[in-house]
Order: C-alpha cells, then sequence, then structure tokens
C-alpha cells in the first residue's frame, strides 16, 4: 500500500500518541469535602478511595501504562473554599524513549481551599524527552504542600541515563501575585551532567517540596532529621514559603528521605505512599 494512502510518516504517528485529560472540582456538602465536577478524556482517569471526613482522597491513573514522544496529557484541579483535597498518582509515571518529540504534561491546580499534591515519582528513560508545566493560582488564604520526584533510569534494574531531554516549570501565584517560579532544564548529555558536583555529584533521584505558607517552623522540623536522611536534604523559607530540596542515589533513597520530609511537615500521605 502506497505512503500516500496511509498518510505521512508524521501522521501515522501522531495518530498512535496517547492522549489524556483529567479536570476535577472539590467543594464542601454538609461540611465535608465532595467532588462537585470530574472530566475524564483519553487515558487519564481519576479515582476517589474513602478518605476521613475531612479530606478527600483523589487518584490519577494513566491506563496508557506510561508516556513517550508526542503524548500529551492534562491534568486541572479545582479546590474551593474550606475543601481539602490530597491528590497523587496510583504509580510511578514512566517517560520511555522519545524518537524526538517531547511528552507534554501540562498541570493547572486552582486553590481557595487546602491541596496536597503528591504524585508517585516520575521516572525517566534513556533518551526520554518529557516537557511538564505546573501552573498554580492560590487564593491568599489557601494552603498549598506540594513534592514533585524524578528519577533518572532503575537502578534496581541497571538501567541509567545517558542523554535525555527534561524542562520543568513551576509558576506559583498568590492572589495573582507570582510567588516562586522557576524552570529546571537538563538536554544532550544528562549523565555527564547530573554527576557535576554542582548539580547532583552522581545522584540519580531529586525532589522538590514547596510549602505556603511555609514558615520557620517548617524547616526546623524537616533539619532536625538531618542525621536520619539516605541523601541530601536541604529546606529553606522566605517570603511565606518553604522549599525543600532532595537529591538521592537511588529512588529508594529518594522515596525514604522524602516520606521522612512529608511526616516531619505533618502532610497526609496517599495511601498507596503505605502500602
Amino acid at each position: 500500500m502506497s505512503a500516500s494512502v496511509l498518510g505521512s510518516d508524521e501522521e501515522i504517528f501522531a495518530a498512535n500518541r496517547a492522549s489524556g485529560k483529567i479536570s476535577v472540582a472539590v467543594g464542601l456538602a454538609a461540611n465535608k469535602p465532595r467532588r462537585t465536577r470530574v472530566h475524564e478524556a483519553g487515558s487519564l482517569r481519576v479515582r476517589f478511595p474513602h478518605g476521613d471526613e475531612d479530606t478527600l482522597e483523589a487518584v490519577i491513573l494513566n491506563t496508557a501504562g506510561g508516556m513517550t514522544g508526542g503524548d500529551r496529557f492534562a491534568i486541572d484541579i479545582a479546590v474551593e473554599a474550606g475543601a481539602r483535597l490530597l491528590a497523587g498518582t496510583a504509580a510511578a509515571e514512566k517517560i520511555y524513549c522519545s524518537l524526538g518529540p517531547d511528552v507534554e504534561l501540562a498541570i493547572s491546580l486552582n486553590i481557595d481551599g487546602s491541596l496536597a499534591w503528591l504524585p508517585q515519582e516520575t521516572i525517566l528513560f534513556d533518551e526520554a524527552r518529557l516537557s511538564r508545566r505546573i501552573d498554580v493560582d492560590l487564593a491568599r488564604d489557601a494552603t498549598l504542600l506540594m513534592a514533585e520526584a524524578v528519577v533518572f533510569g532503575r537502578s534496581a534494574m541497571e538501567e541509567t541515563v545517558v542523554s535525555g531531554y527534561l524542562v520543568d516549570r513551576w509558576r506559583v501565584r498568590r492572589g495573582g501575585r507570582l510567588l516562586f517560579a522557576e524552570t529546571m532544564r537538563l538536554d544532550e548529555d544528562v549523565a555527564a551532567k547530573m554527576a557535576q558536583p554542582a548539580i547532583a555529584a552522581g545522584a540519580v533521584a531529586v525532589a522538590t517540596v514547596l510549602i505556603v505558607p511555609g514558615t520557620d517552623d517548617n524547616v526546623s522540623a524537616v533539619r532536625s532529621l538531618s542525621d536520619r536522611f539516605a541523601g541530601e536534604v536541604g529546606i529553606s523559607s522566605w517570603n511565606g514559603i518553604a522549599v525543600a530540596r532532595l537529591c538521592a542515589r537511588d529512588g529508594a533513597a529518594l522515596r525514604h528521605d522524602l516520606s521522612a520530609v512529608l511526616a516531619a511537615l505533618k502532610a497526609p500521605l496517599p495511601r498507596l505512599w503505605l502500602t
């Protein structure tokens, strides 16, 4: 069959790429958090296991089984005033090798109440390409705890990431004003860059935890555990926020340290983190 009948290589590639979107809104009903809107499209799904009376838990699943170049996903979460939501993922998200295009992931969090955004780690395979954008809009009295972890390869499987591409862009606004902004970019020879002392000194697992509002008490609580961490953990606070950075030799060590940090912050952990 001719290429004119099948279509161009680009059209065939695009037709086989995965996409997905979920849109969730949480409000209060009888003084308890309840979902007020749930929309699912493509390969993304969201489920709500039983939470406690004060906090609703949302678990995001990707039925595509992973992401690769050209896939596009979007997550939109809104939490109304007075409501509390704990949101995470059912498993570590895997980003596979790409033949060229990026995986595009857009996360939008609009918070008038309280959100703990605690997905499991993102695992990048060799030659993976990921472009992720996280946009957060907070009301003046909203609260946010957000943790994102990235692991380069699976050490237990003796997999390493030599090259690839990662752009991770965060923008957090409170009351309409920019509160926190950063962009992490790694490309080309990822292994050589991660080996540099000023970047990761050979570690392959990193995480960032953002707390709004964040205080010196948060800093003291995390620093009190300094002798228990398997990797390196640093935390500081300024302008009403606190940010913790974690760097570890592998995903297991990072999970250990991240769990300890969240416990010190008295964060609610998703049930799947505990199994």
